[in-house]
């Protein structure tokens, strides 16, 4: 695989307070790869690092083989050949729909078609309306749309679903999954679990500044190999077992039980209950 992003013992501190300790991380070129973590875990910070708006304190960085801290280095070039959405813009308020894809498409080379990415991100009935009319969620649809014109090798997606409603975030993931497939890597920070488990390839754990555990959702945290708990009724008492071969135990227990089990459930620990345990999370 060929990265397309490499961090290397990458700090950034505010002061006194430490950001971004020694992360390192590598993202392959088509992946789709998401960050995880709580509020203030540094997520927002790492990525602005990589976009070029931030200047890290130290460390090793290539996004398409530029670190676009270098003077000169990330020039228009190089910018022509990512794609960005912030995790808020209202710079287009006044403009139309149209008029500001139309304005951010005259900034690249090979731009999308304006009423595609317009229909791609469900915004083709607001088409003409101004951007401050929009909903929350559809401005964030505006924005996705303003981040995919230039065709990215790169796209960056901060926070991109906040706002959407649950129809409009499972057609966001169609799309990105669309532009995965067409060879775009994209690097996405979410607090959707749901959502980085339905879009990445691989997920890394980011909490006060480090990174815990880099990982596909199947497996992270041992999740793959974790125990499942079979809760069932028996003699109006509602118990649990927790058990690495749930199959062969209920089997056990209909037998036991002359066949049908009240109440039967099995719980395997989502990617939520992984993350909480991995961050520290009470999840009762």
């Amino acid at each position: 695989m060929q990265p397309v992003i490499e961090v290397k013992e990458l700090y950034k501190s505010y002061g006194s307070l430490a950001v971004v300790k020694g992360l390192s991380l590598n993202i392959n070129r088509g992946e789709i790869f998401a960050i995880l973590g709580p509020n203030g875990a540094g997520k927002t910070t790492t990525v602005e690092i990589l976009e070029g708006f931030r200047t890290a304190d130290s460390g090793e960085i290539s996004v398409l083989d530029t670190d676009p801290a270098i003077k000169g280095s990330a020039g228009l070039a190089w910018r022509n050949r990512i794609g960005i959405v912030l995790q808020s813009t209202q710079d287009t308020a006044e403009l139309t729909v149209r008029e500001a894809v139309e304005h951010f498409a005259s900034y690249y080379s090979n731009p999308r078609e304006v009423n595609d990415v317009i229909s791609l991100v469900g915004l083709a009935e607001k088409a003409d309306d101004r951007a401050r009319t929009l909903s929350g969620g559809q401005r964030r649809r505006l924005d996705v749309g303003l981040g995919i014109i230039g065709r990215p090798e790169v796209l960056f997606l901060d926070e991109p679903t906040t706002g959407f409603d649950p129809e409009a975030r499972r057609a966001f993931w169609v799309l990105i999954k669309k532009l995965r497939d067409e060879g775009t890597t994209i690097l996405l920070t979410t607090h959707y679990l749901d959502e980085a488990e339905a879009l990445a390839d691989r997920v890394a754990v980011m909490n006060n500044g480090e990174i815990l555990e880099i990982s596909t959702p199947a497996t992270l945290g041992g999740r793959a190999n974790a125990h499942a708990t079979v809760k069932w009724r028996e003699n109006n008492d509602l118990k649990s077992e927790a058990t690495s071969a749930p199959t062969e135990f209920v089997k056990t227990l209909s037998a036991r039980l002359g066949g049908e089990v009240p109440e039967l459930s099995i719980h395997r620990p989502t990617l939520e209950d992984i993350y909480l345990s991995m961050i520290g999370a009470i999840h009762e």
